[in-house]
């Protein structure tokens, strides 16, 4: 059965760990990747309805 996020990896050797990461360190891992290259904002500001929300709430930003 599926948990989540498996707790290690090694994409060079084909491997993954049998253990899973607890709930609440997925995000953590998520926000460690937006940290690093911000990839997770921008697919989120790329968003029809987020960009459409933002709008209606009179935000402002160059990427609107």
């Amino acid at each position: 059965m599926n948990y989540g996020f498996k707790d290690a990896f090694s994409l060079e050797k084909l491997w993954f760990a049998d253990s899973y990461l607890a709930i609440d360190q997925g995000p953590i891992i998520i926000g460690i990747e937006n940290y690093r290259s911000g990839l997770l904002w921008s697919l989120f500001m790329q968003c029809p309805e987020v960009k459409n929300g933002l709008t209606k709430l009179d935000f402002t930003s160059p990427n609107i």
